[in-house]
């Protein structure tokens, strides 16, 4: 046990480094956080329609696993992330991730282009279903494909 305490507490100079990290307060759901700026950076919204969006997204080597292949993790955020702003009402808090189910059926290398399409379910209430594929552009090869479900407050009929 001693020795994974050893491993993981950082050196002085990972220490100085951290603390100099400048990361300014946000708003949740009103502004964007880090994690979601270096998860989504690059990300391009292509169609956007009632229930539907449609994105492209160029894999950065910042998101690749030790073989340079998108992270199952990476794929997973975006699941979550595109799967979510399907289903986003302006003026409304972010909707909260309930379940998701990913299945993982190909992999994406680095600077590989990919054609994530995300479409409402249904909605009942404040729950929502969603569903997000990710394509590589070039094959048309289908990388993952995603259900995601997500409550949040919905809009008042008055």
């Amino acid at each position: 046990m001693e020795k994974v305490k050893q491993f993981l507490e950082p050196n002085q100079e990972e220490s100085e480094l951290v603390s100099r990290l400048s990361i300014p307060s946000h708003r949740p759901g009103a502004d964007s956080s880090f994690y979601e700026d270096f998860a989504l950076k690059g990300i391009r919204v292509d169609r956007v329609e009632p229930g539907l969006i449609v994105c492209t997204f160029k894999v950065p080597p910042r998101l690749t696993d030790r073989n340079g292949r998108l992270a199952s993790g990476a794929i997973a955020n975006l699941v979550d992330e595109v799967g979510g702003a399907v289903v986003h009402t302006e003026g409304l808090p972010m909707n909260v991730s309930v379940d998701m189910s990913i299945s993982f059926l190909s992999t994406a290398n680095v600077n590989d282009e990919l054609e994530i399409t995300s479409r409402v379910l249904g909605r009942k209430g404040g729950y929502s279903g969603t569903s997000v594929l990710l394509r590589n552009k070039a094959t048309g090869e289908l990388i993952a494909e995603g259900r995601h479900s997500l409550f949040g407050k919905h809009a008042s009929k008055l």
